[in-house]
């Protein structure tokens, strides 16, 4: 039996958890403290940074408030590096 296959990841989001894995390299935190103060799940922060989740424009505020940056910048950087893809 073939193992199945795994739906390719959409650059786009891919693009966004590298961005929000950067912002949160820079503010010094880890997924779990990005999480506490997002008000969301460890586990929901690492799929967004692997490109696996597709964060609500609520929560992609969130998280931005919470790596002390806009939802705008993140999104901007996403559709940058998505780009140069």
């Amino acid at each position: 039996m073939a193992a199945p296959r795994r739906p390719r990841q959409d650059p786009l989001l891919h693009a966004l958890g590298v961005a929000v894995i950067s912002a949160r390299e820079r503010t010094g935190l880890s997924q779990e403290e990005v999480g506490f103060r997002a008000e969301l799940d460890r586990t929901y922060v690492s799929g967004i940074e692997r490109g696996v989740r597709n964060p609500t424009i609520r929560t992609l505020r969130r998280l931005a408030a919470a790596l002390k940056t806009r939802a705008s910048s993140l999104l901007r950087e996403a559709e940058d590096r998505a780009v140069r893809a």
